[in-house]
């Protein structure tokens, strides 16, 4: 959620700390960079380190971060602690992703990789429509204590689970070394495709409705739900995944997202049209994505944690 909850509140810190909204946005472009170095060369250690203590330690610094965010006395420290959050967050997602792959039961990869996936839903549609309501009703400073929350209650549920450690023995793997895995770079190709588009698109999606269409601020989230309802509701086909397997469903699921940009162009004179079309977005995304972290998962399973770390580094590269 944090990565997703600043823009909607930048108004408000912005006039909190009497500075510039695109100065607060900083803290954002932190955050990126602070995920994507930190993804780039600390994610490797979750090979050598396993994934569950490297996401516990992950998630313990990025609610440390977090508070250090609600009680930021100026901007700069507020984009010191996005930073430091942006690093936690660089190593926690690949770990997320290694052990989901990892726990999943033969043939039912991508319906495991789903869930994990649908929390990324609930925080684009509850994350980014909440911290607009925290901000309003209590202060923007309640947005990031509540969120410093949540990391705590992950920290806590992960210490009383049952998820063990895979370690491998020996140094971590470069970074850079993984690139030699077979069928990496066409993979990591197709996610900073896939992830320009997004963003590139999500990013100004607002704006066209506001000023194009004429539509409130407040569409914006309707926006967001109708993305997060086409992206959950694709978890319910994850079977044919599995079924058919990702590599035969990678093509496919990215032509459909190919055709679902021409359909949001097609469609983007108008409001209802175009909250349909982004419904249908999602759910292409859903499977875009799920298809991609299958694959990358797959190509080597004892480096999976340096793979991810990859793949959120390109993420994030795109992000920027």
């Amino acid at each position: 959620s944090n990565s997703l909850v600043l823009g909607p509140i930048a108004p408000a810190v912005a006039a909190s700390f009497g500075a510039s909204v695109p100065a607060v946005m900083t803290a954002a472009a932190a955050f990126g960079l602070g995920t994507s170095a930190s993804a780039l060369f600390l994610a490797r250690y979750i090979d050598r380190i396993g994934a569950r203590r490297m996401l516990q330690g992950a998630l313990l610094l990025l609610a440390i971060a977090l508070v250090a965010s609600a009680l930021a006395p100026t901007v700069a420290a507020l984009v010191a602690a996005q930073l430091v959050a942006g690093i936690a967050a660089g190593i926690a997602m690949p770990a997320i992703y290694a052990s989901s792959a990892a726990i999943a039961p033969p043939g039912r990869e991508s319906g495991t990789i789903g869930v994990v996936l649908t929390g990324w839903t609930l925080s684009m549609v509850a994350g980014v429509s909440l911290s607009a309501v925290l901000a309003d009703l209590i202060h923007w400073r309640a947005v990031f204590a509540a969120v410093a929350l949540l990391a705590g209650a992950a920290v806590a549920g992960l210490a009383m689970s049952s998820l063990h450690d895979t370690r491998k023995s020996g140094p971590a793997p470069s970074p850079l070394g993984a690139l030699a895995v077979p069928g990496i770079l066409p993979l990591l190709i197709a996610c900073g495709a896939f992830m320009t588009a997004f963003y590139g698109v999500y990013g100004y999606l607002g704006d066209h409705l506001h000023e194009a269409l004429g539509e409130p601020v407040s569409a914006n989230g309707l926006a967001a739900v109708a993305y997060g309802m086409g992206f959950g509701a694709a978890a319910l086909l994850d079977g044919v995944i599995d079924r058919l397997g990702a590599r035969r469903v990678m093509p496919l699921a990215y032509l459909l997202v190919a055709a679902v940009y021409v359909a949001i162009a097609l469609a983007s004179g108008g409001f209802g049209p175009l909250i349909a079309t982004i419904a249908v977005w999602g759910l292409a995304n859903h499977f875009g994505l799920n298809v991609l972290v299958m694959r990358l998962t797959a190509l080597d399973p004892s480096r999976r944690g340096t793979i991810m770390g990859l793949n959120s580094a390109v993420t994030y590269l795109a992000v920027t």
